[in-house]
């Protein structure tokens, strides 16, 4: 059964939202209600979609009104001569399918917080350097946009532009002129006057006095307070002051008779660092109590709450604590407590009927903000990366339009009123005209963006007296930018209504076209130009993953895994496809020792057991495979393929199981025992396709005697894969997969601490198809793979492990060459001491959360792990404070818990090491800790019976301290100063090792320098630098960090194979060989 069968509901629709608008719907229980939300989650857009139109399908009359309406109101604002202006005029001149315009919003988001000139200075100059600003200097534009191109500039008056200038000339000769501090001033004072216009005010007492001309209107607001998800105690205790002293002075904010009320909107992941479906402990506790305290303190004065809408895996969670909150008795017989629900979101609409039983229930009435939704692009590429069946969000714009306004006509059924109070925010001027054209009453409001908006939402105020509420960001500009691109993302681009309806170049009649007859005009519902997430590799589907922060996959998901906690597990070596328990010595027969398997986690948990190999066995089995050569290099690449394929698919049925056995014997958390099964299956196809690839490479020539040749890809012969515990299914099953679909037999060594996982994995694989003499398993220690890479009759070793070992299997090779005078192959992945360089464009936030992950996340013991965060001196102090802020809220314990976040050390030797590396730090007068995480104490388990090493930041003056790499969750931090960024590069190369390095810059030219100036072998830029994807970020490192192709890319399988030249006439093989 397909893990997307046994993971995903099989029946997500559980009614007919046709249904939806008969009174007695509601009159379910709210539980029955609740539990239709979940499984709607990755449905069917299709199917799904389908079934929502009857509900937003407009009749004759309301769309000739709403076209009608539409129409009128685009007019009106095309012929207001003050309706560009502010925000809108950013939008229209800058849109983001603009150079500029992107150009633009980079700077501006850095420029703010960049506290020192020499960075200041690159920065501008990268940015500026490659754009035509001056095209953007017109007479009749907005203050706002002048304000941003005269910062860009310094006006034409004092160096004069002729039409020969080029933008990069222009600056050039204003720096000579000028010198750097004026331009650098000019540019931070074009910056504040653009945060001015996206912010009400920097305090919500700034807030109150900008209001005021708004309010004189009409106008009502909903204050926002700057500032994103606290990654730490710190700033959630910063964010609930902010939102308590905002919701006391919102009180003395007066706004028109008869206008509903201001309100404070509430993000809950500020509130909380640990704000997520998987720490529901927590959100339940403190997260709760802090909503409690800002409701009590809302209601004591008169303010409404509204609870903002996050990311779609947050939602779940963010349901169950609005439940708990209206439900609570602080806030019976108040009806200000409201929420945010996501119209792009496929379970808006449960939602929406959910919540209106909850008001039966319960009687207080709910405020419901309908917006579009705002993370649109984050949502469709985290689908993607997590491998889930479908996205949980619309794939048309005019397939979340048209939702949207069935979710409209719901809350506008008359049943309705008293429970909820909808509120529409939209800037689409036929989003309003069809709610006002389909509605019976006027029972809701508007709500606009603050700086957006200004004509059409005035001319609704005065023409149609429906109430209209601002929602206006209130903070520091630094705190500007997630909000501004989130504004921006929706309604910057050329095919948003709002740059639609400002452009009068754009006809009227395209405007009022309803979105329910501009969807089915197209062949499908759904966007097929984005594929879903297991087809955007095209054949090769990608591997799936089940989001374990969506009940409905969760649940299943757990339950399959605890069915498999309680079994214990046996490997032994297979040689010849017989499980091998004895051996020959000294004419004699010797049964093979079994030895326990204990979790890492806690030895008093037996895994299962393993009988190790011995020398003798490896030779042995070496010989088998050797003798199965010729058989396994005929099997047609085509066959071999479909058998790696098929691989592929019982790893993935067989998930759970393969889940149980990471947790329970490599010590793997929930999401890294997922990414691990996803990394194997997508190994096992992307070679199978390699298999096939290859096989159709033919280099046709004609020869020295003129005979016509040609050369073609042939199978090498037998190969040691030795792979490491840290990955013991992805590199395990990478190696032997790739190998196979060589055509080259395979002796697998897998580590000895993952025995168990291995024999697991060669056992699929032999169900697969794999023939018994293709692959032999020896389980064992180093003496093991010592026997084996000394064979004189293998073609090469694959090996992923220590350089020093990597180093004695190459002295070990290099002492016997093959009969065709060639040395075998020898493809080794090792160690890393990875650096992320942070330099102070930034974003601080960004930086912790993927250093953090880069270096605690799989317990550090990852080769690509972060080991050195190399911080430029003026941003140092506070990345550390927030770095040690992050690092108290891990949870370290239990990796069968899924609130866990690092789970163990694999043995004993690994835990004496780190921790003496940790004391030795300690005692260097050179370093420094900065933090370490405890235990967390739901976890604990004796210091003897377990195998944990904190996770442990250390400050260090230079990288020669460290000594080495140190596999585990140790993260080193080290300062630098910006004009050293040379040296810093240069020591990072002096280790010799070569792996990975992130970059966090917004300034491309030193991120792009950088890269050039590093020795490594792959480059991660301003994201983490663990987890590359098969085909996508192909794997390998240079110097000390290994040698040969990179894993998952185009030249790994061809290095497994040799080109043979053959006569094309006679088909006969010629002695040629070319390795």
């Amino acid at each position: 059964m397909s893990p997307v069968d046994q993971f995903t509901p099989q029946e997500p629709i559980l009614f007919k939202p046709a249904d939806l608008l008969a009174p007695d719907y509601i009159a379910q229980s709210s539980e029955t209600l609740h539990a239709r939300i979940s499984p709607l989650y990755s449905v069917d857009e299709e199917r799904w979609l389908s079934e929502l139109l009857p509900l937003a399908k407009p009749t004759d009359s309301e769309r000739e009104a709403a076209a009608t309406q539409t129409r009128q109101l685009v007019e009106h604002v095309r012929n207001d001569g003050k309706a560009v202006k502010m925000v809108d005029s950013l939008l229209l001149e800058y849109s983001l399918d603009t150079q500029e315009g992107i150009l633009l919003m980079s700077l501006a988001e850095a420029l703010i917080r960049v506290p020192d000139n020499y960075t200041a200075d690159a920065l501008i100059h990268d940015k500026m350097s490659v754009a035509d600003w001056k095209k953007h200097l017109k007479n009749d534009n907005g203050f706002m946009v002048n304000a941003s191109t005269w910062g860009m500039m310094m006006t034409g008056r004092v160096v004069s532009i002729d039409s020969n200038t080029t933008a990069s000339g222009f600056l050039d000769r204003m720096t000579k002129k000028m010198g750097e501090p004026v331009i650098r001033s000019a540019m931070q004072k074009a910056m504040r006057i653009m945060g001015h216009q996206f912010v009400l005010g920097e305090t919500i007492e700034g807030a109150n006095k900008n209001s005021q001309p708004y309010r004189n209107k009409g106008y009502t607001y909903s204050f926002d307070m700057l500032g994103e998800a606290a990654i730490t105690h710190k700033d959630a205790e910063k964010y609930f002051n902010d939102y308590l002293h905002a919701i006391k002075a919102t009180a003395s904010i007066k706004v028109k008779e008869g206008m509903p009320k201001p309100s404070v909107s509430i993000k809950l992941s500020a509130l909380h660092p640990r704000y997520e479906a998987t720490q529901e402990e927590q959100v339940m506790g403190l997260l709760r109590q802090r909503c409690l305290l800002l409701i009590e303190a809302a209601r004591e004065v008169n303010v409404d709450i509204s609870i903002d809408a996050e990311e779609a895996d947050r939602l779940e969670i963010s349901l169950k604590l609005f439940e708990s909150l209206y439900r609570d008795n602080l806030t019976a017989d108040w009806d200000g407590l409201g929420i945010v629900v996501q119209g792009y979101s496929k379970r808006a609409i449960a939602i929406l009927v959910w919540l209106a039983r909850l008001a039966t229930e319960v009687g207080d009435r709910i405020p419901v903000r309908l917006v579009k939704g705002a993370y649109w692009d984050t949502e469709i590429k985290l689908a993607q990366q997590k491998g889930l069946s479908g996205y949980p969000v619309w794939t048309r714009k005019e397939g979340t339009d048209t939702a949207y306004l069935a979710c409209a006509r719901f809350l506008l059924s008359e049943h309705l009123r008293g429970l909820i109070w909808p509120q529409f925010a939209t800037h689409n001027a036929h989003t309003l005209a069809s709610i006002m054209t389909m509605s019976a009453h006027r029972d809701f409001e508007f709500q606009r963006l603050h700086g957006m908006g200004d004509a059409l939402y005035d001319h609704i105020l005065q023409a149609y007296q429906i109430p209209v509420r601002i929602y206006a960001p209130v903070g520091a500009h630094k705190d500007l930018l997630p909000y501004l691109v989130r504004r921006l993302l929706e309604n910057g681009a050329n095919s948003s209504f709002v740059h639609q309806l400002l452009d009068k170049s754009y006809p009227i009649d395209k405007l009022t076209v309803h979105p329910y007859d501009k969807l089915l005009t197209n062949d499908t519902l759904h966007n097929p130009d984005i594929p879903l997430p297991l087809d955007i590799y095209g054949e090769r589907r990608a591997s799936f993953g089940p989001n374990i922060f969506v009940e409905s996959q969760w649940l299943p998901f757990k339950a399959a895994i605890d069915s498999h906690l309680h079994k214990t597990w046996s490997a032994t070596s297979i040689i010849n496809g017989k499980a091998v328990d004895e051996y020959e010595a000294d004419g004699k027969t010797h049964q093979l020792e079994s030895q326990k398997v204990r979790a890492p986690w806690n030895h008093e948990v037996i895994a299962g057991e393993v009988k190790y190999a011995n020398a003798e066995l490896a030779v042995q089995a070496i010989d088998a495979a050797v003798a199965g050569q010729s058989a396994w290099q005929a099997v047609p690449a085509a066959n071999r393929a479909a058998i790696l394929r098929k691989v592929a698919d019982l790893y993935e049925e067989n998930y759970a199981e393969l889940m149980a056995l990471c947790q329970i014997e490599a010590g793997k958390t929930m999401q890294d025992g997922i990414d691990e099964i996803k990394e194997a299956v997508d190994f096992c196809r992307f070679y199978a396709d390699e298999a096939e690839r290859l096989d159709d490479v033919v280099h046709e020539f004609t020869d020295l005697t003129g005979q016509s040749s040609r050369q073609i890809y042939k199978a090498r012969g037998t190969f040691v894969c030795i792979s490491p515990w840290n990955f013991p299914l992805a590199i395990y099953t990478g190696q032997i997969v790739a190998a196979l679909a060589a055509g080259n037999t395979v002796v697998a060594k897998p580590a000895e601490q993952t025995s168990l996982i291995a024999h697991f994995g060669a056992q699929l694989m032999y169900q697969a198809g794999v023939p018994a003499e293709a692959l032999q398993l020896v389980t064992g220690a180093g003496d093991v793979g010592g026997a084996l890479t000394a064979a004189d009759n293998i073609a090469g070793v694959i090996f992923t492990g220590s350089t020093q070992t990597a180093q004695r299997i190459n002295q070990s090779l290099n002492n016997h060459v093959q009969a065709s005078g060639e040395l075998p192959v020898f493809i080794a992945e090792t160690g890393g001491q990875n650096a992320m360089i942070v330099d102070s464009t930034a974003l601080p936030e960004q930086v912790v959360k993927d250093a953090v992950l880069s270096a605690f996340g799989s317990a550090g013991q990852r080769c690509s792990a972060c080991r050195i965060l190399c911080v430029q001196e003026e941003v140092a102090d506070n990345l550390i404070e927030l770095l040690q802020g992050t690092m108290a809220e891990l949870v370290v314990g239990n990796p069968l818990h899924v609130t866990t976040d690092v789970g163990p050390v694999i043995d004993a030797d690994a835990k004496r090491s780190l921790e003496a590396h940790i004391e030795r730090m300690s005692a260097e007068p050179t370093a420094t800790i900065l933090a370490q995480t405890p235990m967390s104490a739901s976890s604990v388990v004796s210091e003897e019976h377990s195998t944990f090493v904190l996770p442990t930041a250390i400050e260090v003056k230079s990288i020669d301290v460290i000594g080495g790499e140190h596999f585990g969750p140790i993260l080193h931090v080290l300062r630098y100063q910006a004009p050293d960024l040379n040296k810093l590069i240069d020591a990072i190369n002096g280790t010799g090792f070569g792996l990975t390095l992130g970059i966090h810059s917004r300034i491309e030219n030193i991120a792009e320098h950088i890269e050039r100036r590093a020795f490594v072998g792959n480059t991660y830029i301003n994201r983490n630098q663990i987890g590359a994807v098969v085909n996508v970020q192909p794997f390998g490192g240079c110097g000390l960090s290994g040698t040969g192709p990179k894993a998952g890319g185009p030249h790994y399988v061809a290095r497994l194979m040799q080109l043979q030249s053959e006569s094309i006439t006679t088909e006969s093989l010629t002695q040629t060989q070319i390795a």
